[in-house]
C-alpha cells in the first residue's frame, strides 16, 4: 500500500521513527515533510497528504504534530477526508472498520513511539467494513443540507 506521511516540526521525531516501521511492513511511504524541529504551519503539511490522499497518488495518510488535534482539524476540512485522531490500537481500529478513516492522526507529545507503532499497524491492516457504515459515510456530502 503506498502511505503518503507528513508532520509539523513537534512531530518529526516520531514521523521518522513511523517512516522505517511502516516500510518494515512492507508499504511505500511518501515523505510530505517537515524535516526538522524549525517551526512550520502544520496546515500545510496537512494540504500535502491530503491532495495525496484525495487524488489516489496514495490509499492512506498519517499527519503527525505535537497533540495530533491541530492535524485532524486541518486534514477534515478537506472533500472525501475522514481524519480520525487515534491514541490507542482500538480507536484505529474503529475508524478503519466503521469510519474508513483514509488519515490517521497522531500527537507526538501524547503518546509513545511503542503505542505509535501498535496504532499505525492496525490502522493499516484493517479493512472497512461497509454495509451500513457505508451510508453512513455517504450522508458526510449531505450533512450540511439536512434540516
Amino acid at each position: 500500500m503506498k502511505i503518503a506521511i507528513g508532520s509539523d516540526h513537534g512531530g518529526v521525531s516520531l514521523k521518522e521513527e513511523l517512516k522505517a516501521f511502516i516500510s518494515t511492513l512492507g508499504h511505500e511511504v511518501t515523505d510530505c515533510g517537515c524535516h526538522s524541529r524549525e517551526s512550520v504551519d502544520y496546515p500545510l503539511f496537512a494540504r500535502q497528504v491530503c491532495d495525496l490522499v484525495r487524488t489516489n497518488a496514495v490509499e492512506r495518510g498519517i499527519l503527525i504534530c505535537g497533540t495530533g488535534i491541530g492535524m485532524s482539524m486541518a486534514a477534515n476540512k478537506f472533500p472525501d477526508i475522514r481524519a480520525a485522531l487515534c491514541h490507542e490500537p482500538f480507536s484505529a481500529k474503529m475508524s478503519r472498520l466503521h469510519n474508513d478513516a483514509n488519515i490517521l492522526c497522531l500527537g507526538e507529545r501524547v503518546i509513545g513511539s511503542e503505542i505509535a507503532k501498535d496504532i499505525v499497524a492496525v490502522w493499516l491492516s484493517t479493512p472497512f467494513e461497509g454495509g451500513r457504515h457505508k451510508r453512513r459515510i455517504e450522508l458526510f456530502n449531505t450533512l450540511g443540507s439536512i434540516k
